[in-house]
């Protein structure tokens, strides 16, 4: 029976416990440039310290109009790939794995002049109306995120995820009440994130795993529904996805009628769904910080492994934390292991 504590393997990533560290952007990049600085470096070599199994680095922007704000990271250059680079070696030497959440915010890029979209419709009454990008454009961003995946596998990352959640630009498309195309981009809602996935999957090493982070529904006054985005992750299986990340909603304006139910565990069925049917490992996310909940939904086989954000923004040493409270199991660096 798994447990928190019990490694995972998927293809050549081998986690040594089911925790990770969701990505959580920190709004610290000082010069607006992208690139990663001192306060990025502490931020995740010490939760590497604190014994986290997967450490999925920020929110990283494809261009610098597709950050939510000025202050983001960001994989537009090669000269982004040394301070990423620094970062995740220092991680690797307190075994943790670590990959870089590639995105784009589309209309939700809060300091873009002008932010783009699938279409022109704004994330709200008071935002900014994105402008709708054009056929050639859209194929143009595809291979934006497949150069930011050559970077990031240059700067030494173990796997990759995909932002296709919280009405970023994947999202978007996805998303029957954003996407008002006409063409092939609007007729088909999976097609950008489909041609995004097999793009970036074409440049990384066969081994390594891919993975998605959806809402599994939206929140909005029409939003999407489970079917919609399970129909829609079937198809991003078939184009390379490997793990689904599974979160919900932040797609727009406060929500309507389906709001979050905001209680500890609240998206794990919705993990289960998409572990049951695609036939895929999962990441569940959403108040799971409680060690004995985090245990329970790894045993139950609702996911396998358990994303914990805020959790670890409290506490860098969470994982060894948890583990040693469910199971009395540390495996502490050997300078801190005379404290247990």
């Amino acid at each position: 029976m798994p447990n928190l504590s019990s490694s995972f393997t998927l293809k050549n990533l081998e986690l040594k416990n089911r925790t990770v560290m969701p990505p959580m952007c920190q709004y610290s990049v000082e010069a607006k440039d992208g690139i990663p600085n001192d306060w990025h470096y502490v931020h995740y070599v010490s939760r590497a310290v604190g014994g986290t199994g997967l450490i999925i680095m920020e929110m990283t922007d494809i261009e610098p109009d597709g950050r939510i704000t000025d202050f983001d990271l960001g994989l537009w250059s090669d000269e982004h790939i040394p301070a990423f680079k620094r970062i995740i070696n220092e991680v690797h030497k307190y075994g943790a794995k670590i990959g870089i959440q590639i995105a784009h915010a589309g209309r939700k890029a809060e300091d873009a002049a002008v932010p783009v979209g699938p279409s022109d419709i704004p994330v709200s009454p008071e935002g900014k109306k994105p402008r709708a990008l054009t056929t050639e454009e859209v194929k143009a961003m595809v291979v934006k995120y497949k150069e930011a995946a050559v970077r990031a596998i240059e700067a030494g990352v173990d796997t990759i995820e995909l932002h296709g959640a919280h009405g970023y630009l994947i999202h978007q498309f996805h998303s029957p009440a954003i996407n008002n195309r006409g063409d092939e981009y609007g007729r088909d809602y999976a097609k950008f994130g489909v041609e995004v996935i097999q793009a970036v999957k074409s440049v990384m090493p066969d081994d390594m795993p891919l993975i998605f982070r959806i809402s599994a529904i939206e929140y909005m006054e029409n939003g999407y529904d489970l079917e919609h985005s399970l129909e829609v992750a079937k198809r991003y299986k078939e184009a390379g996805v490997d793990l689904f990340h599974v979160s919900s909603g932040g797609e727009g304006p406060p929500p309507g009628a389906r709001k979050p139910g905001n209680y500890p565990g609240y998206q794990v069925p919705f993990a289960r769904a998409y572990k049951q049917a695609l036939d895929v490992p999962v990441i569940a996310v959403g108040m799971l910080d409680d060690p004995k909940l985090a245990e329970a939904t790894v045993a139950n086989e609702d996911a396998d492994l358990i994303g914990v954000a805020r959790g670890m923004l409290r506490d860098s040493y969470w994982a060894t934390h948890a583990i040693h409270a469910v199971s009395g199991d540390v495996s502490a660096p050997r300078q801190y292991s005379r404290a247990y």
